[in-house]
């Protein structure tokens, strides 16, 4: 896609963190940009924010775990703004599974992670797919994944980013074997400084679980450090949109993390026993990198 003046972007997640900043990129791009969160008055927060600026935008109110709030979305978005050319299904939470095995995790902490980060992923290409290769322009959608989608571990987390992943994978063969003007692309950053540890907020009651969570308090406090630390939306955002131009499927924003993916897809292709995972030298996440890259 290389034209994008006055094209519309849909953006869920967008009241913050990365969703905030592609909203933002789109908008100076001079794009129409339909900003959806599941926080109301944060996202009518971020709306005003970006209007003072004179960019063409507007939130509504949408949940992706919910596909009738979804179709409620792309029926206001085409209301306003006619034909939707970027989709990016951004919105997520992140769950922590804390030191639980993966069979100890209950359904209800299952259905919550898989439920935001697979099922709103997949609510959202359902949605808006059949119309962005209807109207026969171009387009793109981006699902915003995580590393945790490409490297093992990270309990219900990795899980349901692994699940995106695929799912986006398998969305990228079908648009080219149809032979779509419709590009994809999944977004595999490392730690941005968000509020993504907060995603608690947003649990809905009937996905409220009583599981106690055995946290690993110095490695909550790094992750917390490493995200503060981390990149910040509005770069990970001009990564993006220089992706979507040049029709990268794979956009890594974090260098930092290519020696571990070097490394697990090298473990995969030596057809060897796997050996147990290293526990990371914890201090090494604080020294700052000779190249001046985040983790």
């Amino acid at each position: 896609m290389k034209e994008f003046e006055g094209k519309t972007a849909i953006v869920t997640g967008a009241a913050s963190g990365i969703g905030l900043g592609l909203a933002e990129k789109f908008a100076k791009e001079r794009m129409q940009v339909v900003m959806a969160d599941v926080e109301e008055e944060a996202l009518n927060k971020a709306v005003e924010k970006l209007k003072k600026h004179q960019y063409r935008v507007m939130g509504i109110s949408a949940d992706v775990l919910i596909q009738e709030s979804m179709k409620e979305l792309f029926d206001k978005s085409i209301e306003a703004y006619g034909n939707i050319h970027i989709l990016c299904n951004n919105a997520g939470i992140g769950a922590n599974s804390g030191n639980k095995a993966i069979w100890e995790i209950n359904k209800t902490d299952w259905d919550w992670s898989l439920g935001v980060n697979f099922y709103g992923v997949l609510h959202g290409l359902q949605t808006f797919v059949p119309h962005m290769i209807d109207h026969g322009e171009e387009g793109h959608i981006v699902t915003t994944v995580s590393l945790a989608g490409l490297l093992p571990g990270a309990g219900t987390y990795g899980v349901s980013k692994h699940a995106a992943l695929a799912l986006t994978q398998g969305l990228n063969r079908d648009l080219m074997a149809r032979d779509s003007k419709i590009n994809s692309s999944v977004l595999c950053p490392g730690f941005v400084n968000t509020n993504i540890m907060n995603s608690e907020r947003n649990r809905p009651q009937h996905l409220v679980s009583n599981n106690q969570i055995d946290t690993n308090e110095e490695q909550l406090e790094i992750f917390n450090f490493l995200l503060k630390n981390g990149k910040e939306p509005s770069e990970i955002a001009d990564i993006v949109f220089e992706g979507i131009k040049d029709n990268i499927f794979y956009i890594l924003t974090h260098p930092a993390w290519d020696e571990s993916l070097r490394n697990h897809f090298e473990e995969i292709l030596s057809r060897k026993e796997l050996k147990p995972p290293k526990v990371n030298d914890l201090a090494s996440f604080f020294k700052p990198r000779e190249d001046g890259e985040k983790f």
